[in-house]
């Protein structure tokens, strides 16, 4: 399975938003027109939520009622933690106007997490959950990997105590043991394993073989530079995991 996001978050201007959304909204069609098991991926900054609020939810509306019209789902990705507040109040105002095709991102490495876990449950929210690759200070957020795992498996925990759909995304090796363990006796529609395109490429086809639902996160769009240097700058363990997806690609029998 697949989940799309197009490139360009922190745009400056409406049109540029609204340029965003046309984009959006012609992935929906080549989802829906090839008949793909894939939806999308939104990043609120890239439909203008630095600029205008009421912008933002007005592209955010368009693109989530395109999806419903063709059985696509939504995702509403979380940015740093300048968003936070806005992401979850527009996917709550979604959910409450009758949305059920769309799901939110926490992060496990913001100390408000867990409480945000916790105020969601009433809607049973679909959550992917994350580490977060965002540079926070210590005060909003846990800056020790082993705190960060910690919390991850708390929110997890909360998530699937509240009856909620999980997408667990991480490359993370422990924290992969850690939801197998919790998601042994489910079904494979109530949660799902969530990669990166590229990274640990041989783990998810594993995953897979073992019967887990998995989808890769593939981003797209003329964007891809500055994506991939921000990501590569705010993440440095992914340019050892892509140097390495890479070189497997390039040597003859190793992909």
């Amino acid at each position: 399975m697949a989940t799309v996001d197009v490139l360009g978050e922190v745009v400056t201007r409406p049109e540029e938003a609204e340029a965003i959304a046309s984009a959006y909204h012609s992935a929906l069609d080549a989802i829906a027109g090839d008949h793909l098991d894939a939806n999308v991926s939104v990043k609120l900054t890239a439909l203008g939520l630095q600029i205008d609020l009421d912008l933002c939810r007005s592209l955010l509306a368009t693109v989530v009622a395109d999806a419903t019209a063709r059985g696509i789902f939504v995702r509403i990705d979380m940015e740093d933690s300048s968003c936070t507040d806005d992401t979850l109040l527009l996917y709550r105002e979604l959910r409450e106007a009758g949305r059920d095709n769309v799901g939110v991102v926490l992060q496990s490495c913001l100390r408000r997490t867990l409480a945000d876990a916790d105020a969601l449950a009433d809607l049973r929210p679909s959550v992917r959950i994350c580490k977060g690759i965002y540079v926070e200070p210590p005060s909003i957020a846990y800056q020790g990997r082993d705190q960060i795992r910690e919390n991850f498996v708390h929110v997890l925990d909360a998530l699937l105590e509240a009856g909620c759909h999980v997408a667990v995304a991480t490359h993370d090796e422990w924290l992969l043991e850690r939801a197998l363990e919790r998601v042994a006796e489910m079904s494979r529609d109530e949660y799902e394993l969530q990669m990166l395109l590229g990274v640990r490429e041989e783990r998810a086809t594993q995953l897979v073989e073992e019967g887990h639902p998995l989808r890769v996160y593939v981003p797209y769009g003329e964007k891809w530079y500055e994506y991939s240097l921000r990501r590569l700058q705010e993440n440095p363990s992914l340019a050892g995991m892509l140097a390495k997806a890479a070189v497997l690609r390039a040597v003859p029998g190793r992909n």
